[in-house]
């Protein structure tokens, strides 16, 4: 039961982001989900639109960055504890 719902909260989720994506960015500000979408009509036209392709691919990887400081900010690794025989125990046991 409780897999079930956790799964019913997933999909829940991914429902409101694509919803807020498709239905509240593109019309607000004329965003793309799609890169290829985003990326050709860009390269065709130039000007202004050329312009802002490096925030198109620079601000995912800033984004990417920053949730992987966050997770190991929330997720401190602990040092491995030597054994008795003072032989470091490999990664994972």
């Amino acid at each position: 039961m409780l897999m079930a719902r956790k799964m019913a909260a997933e999909l829940l989720g991914t429902v409101l982001l694509v919803y807020f994506g498709v239905g509240v960015a593109i019309p607000i500000t004329g965003t793309s989900v799609n890169p290829a979408r985003g990326l050709g009509p860009a390269l065709i036209v130039g000007g202004p639109a050329l312009s802002q392709v490096w925030l198109f691919i620079v601000a995912p990887l800033v984004g990417g960055a920053l949730a992987a400081g966050g997770h190991r900010l929330l997720n401190p690794r602990t040092p491995a504890e030597p054994l008795a025989s003072g032989e470091i125990p490999p990664a994972g046991s």
